[in-house]
């Protein structure tokens, strides 16, 4: 739950700076229920809950997923390679208290024991900047995939500005705004009808 609340916060920022320009094409229900109320708002300004939206949006839940199976499969390798070298380091300590070692011997096993853990704090420092790679791309193609749909969005309604908010019990920018000009489900609806169009011209 904390790596989504970190990853919704960096979204805030990367789709809020274009945020200007913005959503898709409703569902036919939700266009048939409200098209007298959109066809007067062309000139107006919208908003949308950016909160729901990357919670709802089905590509930001898949990438979410797949990056967070790499991230585990990583962290997995990671402390399983650093409990066995720390497994060493306790075994080598025991023998070396015991007095089970000769000098000689004790000195290369901890030559050893050192160069396996230079090599284990490159590998992790290696696999860390792996992770804030696949985060940051992750990031990245979100972002630039509900900015990509709210250029269009806006394009197609006439918008003269789409704002994005977000908070439960105060929302930011927009606290109070009059529900007519909230677009989330709009938004929220192209995006997956975009995804599921996307997902299937490339099966």
């Amino acid at each position: 739950m904390k790596r989504s609340s970190l990853i919704i916060a960096a979204l805030t920022a990367m789709i809020s700076f274009g945020a200007v320009s913005c959503t898709n094409t409703a569902t036919a229900p939700a266009a048939a229920e409200s098209t007298e109320t959109t066809a007067n708002l062309k000139g107006a300004i919208v908003f949308f809950n950016l909160d729901r939206v990357l919670n709802e949006y089905d590509m930001a839940n898949d990438r979410r997923s797949e990056v967070e199976a790499k991230v585990k499969g990583i962290s997995d390798e990671v402390n399983r390679r650093g409990n066995k070298l720390q497994k060493d380091v306790d075994t080598f300590a025991e023998k070396y208290q015991k007095g089970l070692l000769t000098s000689s011997v004790a000195e290369a096993q901890n030559q050893k024991l050192q160069q396996q853990q230079a090599e284990f704090q490159n590998y992790a420092l290696q696999k860390e900047q792996e992770i804030n790679e696949e985060q940051q791309v992750m990031l990245n193609q979100i972002a630039d995939a509900i900015k990509t749909y709210l250029d269009s969005f806006q394009a197609e309604k006439g918008f003269a500005m789409i704002l994005t908010t977000q908070g439960d019990i105060l929302p930011q920018p927009v606290a109070v705004g009059d529900a007519s000009l909230d677009v989330t489900d709009q938004i929220i609806a192209g995006l997956n009808a975009e995804y599921v169009k996307t997902k299937n011209s490339n099966k």
